[in-house]
């Protein structure tokens, strides 16, 4: 593992002369407000409102409920700044409402910005808010643009970019032109700038995750950071050396969101892993700067410092949350820190300043991938402190006792080639464990004024095996629109088309009787929730993919030996990534829940002075399974605490919305939302009342869909 630090002097001068500048770089804002994503630049989920406490949370009753009218899931952290809140509805589209009321003020219903027809079918996790005088704007994003409004009526500012969007695409290079760019989290502000998380394919179709900041005035791109360097650039030469080139890796994207030291001027921005996200033949090296936490001049992108959580990560290890930026008590000293959680359950933690651990780190050895032609890392850094608020180790004991087939599930277990958390994905199949969604997710960790991290976690394992795709000769035999579903669809939706809705992938068995084909083909092409927008697609091989699905294709197997659908010509001619996965597979029991022991979902408080634990607690429940003690389930979205001593969190399929003593973990109130929220609350005070709200969209884990924004006060 290398890391590099500019000289102190010259970064002494630079944090200097951005002190400076603190004022004019600070938005104004006050207590009352929630103005910014996660409730500030440092990401802490922390307000110090103090209207709702312990003594009364348990009064707490609906205050009002906006329906979007547009329903499905809703992943926003609503902001609310001067009376007024922001949200986004399930189809990204933004409104504004009032906050005391719920009363609308004005939505983006109409066409002017977005074809209904074009409309990305991502999710959003928030807006962001600027201004400077009078000039009150509201970003967002939809599809691969970034838009700019007036706060006060929702109209386009026309003045920024193209009649008032951005292309996401603009610092990406020519090889992003026809691939999939779109962004879930809101970008992060500093003084006229704004910087953007972007999500990309995680195949080998991805685009370059490079970092970018645009003005938020003029929309013109002012800054870039190649996350996978190019030549003569630091960290080059842990790539293959023509990887820039972006033929067949790409990614390394921050999709998480960052955090903002605006009197230091730096910026935080955790990344992900490159893509193809689970064989790494084809980028064989340490590849920095995927699965890094980058320090970086907010003014400038230049880089300050910088850690990888993960080396040559072929394990989707994305980052998943921002980080946390914070004050601790270290040998005596109170140091600026900055605190970053993880999928594997582990809390990073470093000198803001310096980028030195806090705790000890140690390079642990792990096992080799048995894949031809990868190279797993040999070590990977581990933290000595806090122990990891989530499981990473699994034996055949450990099993659930309450699966019905315990056995058949051991069997599985033992063939696994399980030695871990790092146990690279082997043909016969690997368990994940954490899963793809395990620790740490999007909705981050809270952190308070005394240094106490506060993170739902989920204990889910997956199991994924990797094997060799079809050759073009054997793909020539399919007709041409199961040549399109096998190399773009069937990873997810399996080969039948049965998919795996016990790990959230819809069965596309006659799907012609559930839907028609603009619903289909809007999906195909915009996205929908997780899964992205088929950018690369022909008209004519999406036309072919819908006739297969529709059961109307009339070509015969054998009659088209064009090159692999999804990628041009060239793209496959280069394309050096011979493996795919086998499916995204949670592993479950019979009855689809998870195939590991009980809890299946945490709340930990952990002090971050010490690193060791406060307190943990169960979070969520399956009912139905009638156990003694809660059963603990998946949870989406992350907690807020307040200076009334209170934590809110939702998250869970049961659909409760509940409040915890944060200094004890003890449950103080819950109550049963319209639909699941599987979001981060957001407080704020209008005319002396304190307001709990939060996006209850429903959809997640097969959930029922909701369409509703739902806010708390005292009576």
């Amino acid at each position: 593992m290398k890391r590099f630090l500019l000289p102190l002097i010259l970064l002494s001068a630079t944090l200097f002369m951005a002190a400076k500048l603190t004022t004019q770089l600070d938005p104004p804002g006050s207590a009352s407000d929630w103005s910014e994503y996660l409730g500030g630049p440092d990401r802490n989920h922390y307000s110090t409102l103090t209207q709702i406490d312990t003594t009364n949370v348990s009064q707490l009753k609906m205050a009002w409920e906006y329906h979007t009218l547009d329903s499905g899931q809703i992943q926003c952290n609503p902001i609310i700044k001067s009376g007024v809140l922001y949200g986004m509805t399930a189809t990204t589209q933004p409104f504004a409402v009032n906050a005391a009321t719920g009363e609308q003020l004005w939505t983006r219903k109409d066409t002017t910005t977005v074809r209904a027809s074009a409309r990305s079918g991502s999710t959003s996790r928030g807006v962001t808010y600027w201004e400077k005088g009078t000039d009150k704007r509201i970003l967002f994003t939809n599809g691969a643009w970034l838009y700019a409004i007036e706060a006060a009526t929702g109209k386009p500012v026309n003045s920024f970019g193209d009649q008032g969007r951005t292309s996401l695409k603009a610092g990406l290079g020519p090889t992003a032109k026809d691939k999939s760019v779109i962004s879930n989290t809101p970008g992060t502000v500093y003084g006229d700038l704004i910087i953007m998380p972007m999500r990309l394919s995680e195949g080998a179709d991805a685009a370059l995750g490079h970092i970018q900041a645009f003005n938020i005035q003029t929309g013109k791109l002012a800054w870039v950071f190649h996350t996978i360097p190019q030549p003569g650039e630091f960290g080059y030469d842990t790539w293959p050396k023509d990887t820039y080139k972006n033929t067949d890796v790409g990614a390394a994207n921050n999709w998480s969101g960052m955090a903002v030291d605006r009197q230091r001027g730096i910026v935080y921005v955790p990344t992900g892993s490159a893509a193809f996200d689970f064989y790494g033949g084809n980028r064989q090296g340490q590849n920095l700067f995927a699965n890094c936490l980058l320090a970086l001049d907010a003014k400038t992108g230049k880089r300050l410092w910088h850690f990888q959580l993960v080396h040559h990560d072929i394990l989707d290890r994305d980052a998943p949350a921002p980080p946390n930026l914070i004050t601790v008590t270290h040998n005596g000293k109170r140091v600026d820190a900055v605190a970053q959680v993880s999928k594997q359950g582990y809390v990073f933690l470093f000198d803001r300043v310096t980028g030195k651990p806090l705790f000890p780190i140690k390079e642990t050895p792990m096992p080799a991938s048995d894949i031809e032609g990868e190279k797993a890392w040999p070590t990977q850094p581990i933290p000595t402190k806090p122990a990891p608020y989530a499981r990473n180790i699994l034996t055949e004991v450990d099993i659930s006792p309450l699966a019905e087939n315990r056995a058949e599930l051991q069997a599985t277990l033992r063939k696994s080639r399980y030695q871990g958390a790092f146990t690279p994905l082997s043909k016969g199949g690997t368990i994940i464990y954490p899963g793809l969604d395990g620790g740490a997710e999007y909705g981050g960790a809270a952190v308070d004024p005394d240094g106490i991290m506060y993170v739902n976690s989920n204990e889910m394992a997956w199991l994924i095996s990797l094997n060799k795709k079809m050759s073009s000769d054997q793909l020539a035999q399919l007709s041409p629109g199961q040549r399109v579903y096998t190399t773009t669809c069937a990873q997810c939706h399996g080969a039948e088309r049965k998919g795996n809705p016990a790990s959230g992938f819809p069965s596309l068995v006659d799907i012609n009787k559930r839907r028609n084909r603009a619903f289909v083909n809007n999906i195909v092409s915009n996205g929908k929730g997780m899964m992205p927008a088929f950018t690369s697609l022909s008209a004519k091989q999406k036309q072919s993919l819908l006739a297969f699905l529709f059961g109307d294709e009339s070509q015969e197997p054998g009659m088209n030996h064009d090159a692999e659908p999804g990628l041009s010509k060239a793209e496959q001619a280069k394309t050096k990534v011979p493996y795919q996965i086998s499916g995204y597979s949670k592993f479950l029991d019979k009855n689809g829940y998870p195939a590991v022991p009980t809890p299946w979902g945490t709340l930990n408080a952990i002090n971050l002075n010490t690193g060791e634990y406060v307190w943990k607690t169960v979070l969520g429940n399956y009912p139905e399974l009638k156990t003694k003690e809660p059963t603990g389930s998946e949870s989406y979205g992350g907690p807020v605490i307040t200076a009334g001593g209170v934590l809110f969190i939702a998250g869970t399929k049961d659909g409760l919305f509940k409040a915890y003593s944060r200094k004890t973990g003890k449950l103080l109130w819950q109550t049963k939302l319209p639909a699941a929220a599987f979001a981060t609350p957001s407080t704020y005070e209008v005319n002396g009342k304190q307001y709990v709200v939060l996006a209850c969209g429903g959809t997640k884990l097969g959930a029922a869909k909701g369409d509703s924004y739902v806010a708390f006060a005292l009576p």
